[in-house]
């Protein structure tokens, strides 16, 4: 390879994965608030639940 072809490289790989790694963080993210939002509000509905036995 020359040495052109390994510095393009070099440059365009980071600034394909760096998008890409910041959309997955931000979707895994998401994710996980969603799952702690509706885990809170379980836990709040069963607790009513139980009082109101």
């Amino acid at each position: 390879m020359e040495w052109t072809i390994i510095v393009a490289l070099v440059i365009a790989i980071p600034v394909i994965l760096f998008p890409v790694a910041y959309v997955g963080y931000l979707t895994i993210g998401g994710t996980l608030a969603a799952i702690r939002g509706e885990k809170k509000a379980t836990e709040k509905a069963a607790k009513g639940h139980v009082a109101a036995k």
